[in-house]
């Protein structure tokens, strides 16, 4: 049988030994961490009572953390923390549903946002996830608590274990803390549902992509107080780089405990495990962005050597969310995660290295012979340890003719970063004709330790949510403290304080419309000193924002326009008495539009369209860059998506759609070389029996070849070129 053909009793198989794995997951639970306590019920919540974290069925009223049917959802909670509309949310955010994951074949975070408003992820890496948002980064978020610290010591998300993302616009660290001006991406992960669901996966895709996938969910007992989620991945696959391959391995349980009304405790806990290389070359600008003596640079070309190139990561984690009503008007809530991660990362690249010699400028160039490049080699270990935990106490009260919403709180944190790494010459490759084999690779003995860095932050915010009338606001104040450390360095050590806060005002004006003014603040702690010793001050980052949303009671809409402007202080410039120093006396200030609408109509269609425009300049430098764009950032992105499903009814039979994304030019911090546009195209076509669903998608239709960004620096990169995707799914 061919290696690309299940047999009908795969299914069957799958689902006995994901059973046994769930069972024994259980067992190891129960007898460690659990214990059903006899404690009468509690009177029943009211209505407007909110408990987040506890799961709902499919037939219920929707959530902010569970299941939407199709692609537009109504509520989130990443803007305030409680179960909130979206309507009465004073900052400009975006839902992306799982419907949405698979109307649209998503097998990557980037791929879960491509079709959102003003967020750029199309730098095609496979060591880390990356996303800029108005002239800024993303931080990223899952389940309300950071998912990632330190760089290349994490793993990619796999999508098939979330339920949405959402994406909360520009700075947010009166809730969050320390975070980038650019936003929160914030990834609510598939809970154990009160309704038994289950599912095998099947891919087939470019590259002999390979991937089979199962969910499973539902009761334990029959009073409904036990549920368990049991989420697995496994995949072998290549990628569009010769010798670079795509393996992954992911075991993500779950089990929630109700003992009573008003009481949840979701027990929560993944194995991720990647075997991968590096996609990324660092091409010169010849042969890729600017004409070359050869010709252009195949996008298959690797650069590095197959028998040391990877990039293998491994990530354990456990935590839990819990929530307790304690009587009518509060909840308690508690989230906590311990997360461990390690990265085995070695590989050539095209070297930076300057040989006065020969010419040889600091920067990814040919040699004299137009064909070939000098390589560097690294090997990385990279380490990682956090342990997160965020308390909230959530009230609901009433001051006259006034409702409040107050939510109180308390994070910490305490995150350790290791390495431990090499680094040399490499030898020369052939970037036309590539042979490989003249490299000797180091032993572990020739890795050097570095010191271990760590950070740790408490923050205190107080929140309050007002309603009155056709009115809503949103105040809120955050005190943070973090303090990073290096190992055997005192003198690098820094110790930052900070008070960061927000306002908000949005008014019902009736029909669906919300206009919505409102003021942010960030917060981002720098660590390290200057050249004479001072401690750096952190990035602060301030917002106003102004828009209107139209989000139809009874209808699948929702919508949004805004206009904005950022500014970010204290970045770092060049000091012109010291090339040694650095001062922060940079500034990026930042105004754009924004619009992004969301449809899911008679059932039958799914529609989104969004754009974006973003002015991102460099008010304040040293570096001679003052007035000039911020760099990888485009002026201009829009996309649109639009499927129709053919039943009468929305749901089994045929299913077509498509859609266009564009991306503009970005300045590259040189005017000797710019990152040109794009206009993307992708397309679906699926077949829905009820059981059975199977779906075939396409990306970049047309094959272009697309450059996703070039820096000042000397180098460009390739994206993604046209790919196919094959999915089998089978419910029972």
């Amino acid at each position: 049988m061919s290696d690309t053909l299940i047999s009908a009793a795969a299914p069957r198989a799958l689902h006995t030994a994901l059973h046994t794995a769930l069972w024994a997951a259980l067992a190891c639970w129960g007898s460690n961490a659990l214990a059903q306590t006899d404690q009468p019920a509690p009177a029943a919540a009211a209505e407007t009572t909110l408990a987040p974290i506890t799961v709902q069925g499919a037939t219920e009223a929707e959530t902010a953390t569970g299941p939407v049917k199709g692609f537009v959802a109504k509520r989130a909670i990443s803007a305030t923390k409680t179960d909130t509309p979206l309507i009465e949310t004073p900052q400009a955010i975006s839902v992306v549903t799982r419907d949405q994951f698979e109307a649209q074949g998503v097998t990557t975070l980037r791929e879960t946002t491509r079709y959102a408003a003003g967020i750029n992820s199309s730098y095609f890496d496979n060591r880390v996830d990356s996303f800029k948002a108005r002239g800024g980064d993303v931080s990223q978020y899952q389940d309300g608590l950071l998912r990632t610290y330190g760089t290349y010591n994490n793993i990619k998300v796999e999508p098939y274990t979330l339920e949405r993302v959402e994406f909360l616009r520009g700075p947010s660290s009166v809730l969050y803390g320390q975070g980038s001006v650019g936003g929160v991406l914030n990834l609510t992960s598939k809970r154990p549902l009160d309704q038994p669901q289950r599912e095998v996966q099947l891919q087939l895709g470019s590259h002999s992509r390979k991937q089979i996938a199962s969910d499973i969910t539902g009761p334990i007992d029959e009073d409904g107080r036990w549920l368990y989620r049991l989420v697995a991945v496994g995949r072998d696959s290549n990628t569009q780089v010769d010798h670079v391959k795509d393996d992954r391995l992911v075991i993500a349980p779950s089990l929630t405990f109700k003992p009573f009304a008003g009481t949840s405790l979701t027990l929560q806990a993944m194995y991720h495990k990647d075997k991968s290389g590096s996609i990324t070359q660092f091409f010169p600008w010849q042969g890729t962005r600017l004409p070359g003596p050869y010709g252009q640079i195949p996008t298959n070309t690797f650069i590095s050597e197959p028998n040391f190139d990877k990039y293998d990561s491994e990530n354990k984690s456990f935590g839990y969310l819990f929530s307790h009503q304690l009587n009518d008007h509060w909840t308690l809530r508690q989230n906590l995660r311990r997360t461990t991660s390690e990265v085995d990362y070695r590989t050539l690249y095209t070297s930076f290295a300057a040989n006065a010699a020969t010419g040889r400028p600091a920067r990814p160039v040919f040699d004299a012979d137009g064909r070939t490049v000098q390589r560097d080699a690294v090997w990385q270990i990279n380490g990682g340890r956090m342990l997160l935990v965020d308390t909230q106490l959530e009230g609901k009260l009433q001051t006259g003719d006034v409702q409040h919403t107050v939510l109180a709180g308390m994070d910490w944190q305490r995150n350790t970063t290791s390495q431990a790494s090499w680094r040399a010459l490499g030898t020369p490759l052939d970037v036309y004709n590539p042979v490989y084999g003249s490299f000797t690779p180091p032993t572990a003995s020739q890795l050097v330790q570095a010191p271990n860095v760590s950070q740790r932050q408490l923050g205190f915010y107080l929140q309050d949510q007002l309603r009155w009338g056709d009115w809503t606001a949103t105040a809120g104040l955050r005190r943070d403290h973090a303090k990073t450390e290096t190992e055997g360095r005192p003198a690098a050590a820094a110790d930052d304080s900070a008070w960061t806060k927000r306002v908000g005002l949005t008014y019902q004006a009736g029909g669906g419309w919300a206009p919505y003014v409102s003021y942010t603040e960030s917060f981002q702690p720098l660590g390290g000193v200057d050249f004479y010793g001072t401690p750096y001050k952190p990035q602060r980052g301030k917002q106003v924002e102004a828009g209107v949303k139209w989000i139809p009671e009874g209808k699948g809409i929702s919508g949004y326009a805004a206009v904005y402007s950022l500014r970010e202080q204290n970045r770092k410039t060049n000091d012109p008495a010291n090339p040694l120093n650095s001062l922060q006396l940079g500034e990026v200030k930042t105004q754009g539009f924004e619009a992004e609408m969301t449809a899911s109509l008679a059932k039958s269609w799914d529609w989104t369209v969004a754009y974006a425009y973003t002015d991102a300049k460099i008010s304040r430098s040293n570096a001679g860059d003052q007035g000039q764009r911020v760099a990888a950032v485009s002026r201009h992105m829009a996309s649109s998506w639009l499927m129709h499903r053919f039943a009468s009814q929305g749901r089994g039979g045929w299913s077509v759609g498509a859609g266009m994304r564009y991306t503009g030019s970005q300045w590259s911090g040189t005017s000797a070389i710019d990152t040109p546009s794009s206009l993307l195209t992708d397309a679906m076509v699926a077949y829905d029996s009820g059981d059975w669903r199977l779906a075939f998608h396409a990306n970049n239709l047309t094959d272009k070849v697309v450059i996703t960004q070039c820096l000042s620096r000397g180098d460009c990169f390739y994206g993604e070129r046209r790919n196919f995707l094959l999915t089998a799914t089978y419910r029972y």
